[in-house]
């Protein structure tokens, strides 16, 4: 009976312990919860606009490489994904016709130099015999005649000779620029016809000749300039930051799924000595204007009311409401021109 006794005074006495230290000596948390605070500091900020875009080749940069005459393939010397130099032969055509014309050529040209050389001497010959009058003023004439003539059809010959020379080297196919080749369509033995357009044989790009084109929405097309610089990323290398500069703006929208875009053509400037191909997709920011060593507050720490914008500054135990006037922004903090001093302490919205 007594330790039953001890027992219910001893839970009484933890009962009435809990009770006090709950009630009177646990902390308050609704008032000692600490407020968010920071300083008025001063830090460069900017403005971007982030977009999406596809790797192009530059004007220029993709040539496709053709023939001028007509023939059958006869070499091949390019495969999808080579190398090559300017000036390599790429491909070569049957040039058995064209090199027996050039030979008939050569032999027309012989014969009216020939002729050139009789008419010249004959020319030389009349005028001797005009000068002793054994011959008459036209016998001389047509002497004379005939040697302008010679030297005509000599030049005419000449002339055959050298497009001669021109169609033959046509049968051989030179890069026109270094590049990787990305497309042949043509093969070895194949007839090709020249037209009004030169049949293709190969295309070739040079990708260190490449730029981003940018699909930039019509709402921030306004804030995009020339000169602006870039940063893009690609999927195959997304620990990698390649640099550019805006070079243009196309002037005509396109229109996809009823959204306005423009595109903006971005000039790469850094390589960071890794391979970009065509119609790569592109992830790209462009860096816009941008304020150094600026008074900044957070942007959340600002309040807006009747078209006004106010912080609350932290002075001691007094809490002040100041109008402020804001200038440029970016993502997290806001340029103050007016209203807060460096080094002020601003309260934070939980």
């Amino acid at each position: 009976m007594k330790k039953s006794y001890w027992l219910i005074v001893l839970l009484i006495l933890i009962a009435a312990l809990f009770f006090v230290w709950f009630y009177v000596f646990k902390p308050n948390d609704k008032n000692e919860k600490k407020i968010q605070t920071t300083e008025v500091v001063r830090r460069d900020i900017g403005s971007t606009v982030l977009a999406t875009g596809i790797i192009k080749p530059q004007v220029g940069a993709e040539v496709k490489v053709g023939s001028r005459v007509s023939g059958v393939v006869k070499k091949l010397r390019a495969n999808i994904g080579d190398y090559v130099q300017a000036g390599q032969v790429i491909a070569e055509l049957d040039n058995a016709e064209l090199q027996a014309k050039l030979n008939q050529n050569i032999a027309a040209m012989n014969k009216a130099e020939a002729d050139y050389e009789y008419a010249k001497l004959n020319l030389d010959r009349q005028k001797s015999l005009l000068e002793q009058n054994y011959i008459s003023q036209q016998q001389y004439d047509i002497a004379e005649n005939t040697f302008k003539i010679s030297g005509t059809q000599l030049k005419q010959a000449e002339a055959n000779v050298e497009v001669a020379k021109v169609q033959l080297s046509y049968t051989t196919i030179y890069a026109l620029t270094s590049g990787i080749i990305s497309s042949v369509s043509t093969q070895e033995g194949e007839t090709v016809l020249a037209g009004l357009s030169a049949p293709t044989f190969v295309n070739i790009i040079d990708l260190n000749r490449l730029e981003v084109q940018v699909y930039v929405d019509e709402t921030d097309i306004g804030k995009i300039f020339t000169g602006q610089e870039v940063t893009f990323t690609v999927d195959t290398y997304t620990d990698t930051d390649f640099k550019g500069k805006v070079t243009a703006i196309y002037p005509k929208a396109v229109i996809q799924d009823n959204v306005v875009n423009y595109i903006v053509v971005v000039e790469i400037e850094d390589f960071q000595d890794k391979i970009l191909r065509p119609e790569m997709t592109t992830t790209v920011t462009i860096y816009l204007e941008s304020r150094k060593d600026v008074l900044t507050v957070p942007s959340r720490a600002i309040t807006r009311e009747k078209g006004e914008r106010f912080v609350t500054v932290v002075d001691g135990d007094a809490r002040i409401n100041k109008k402020i006037k804001t200038g440029w922004y970016d993502s997290s903090y806001t340029e103050v021109t007016e209203g807060l001093k460096e080094g002020e302490t601003i309260l934070l919205p939980e």
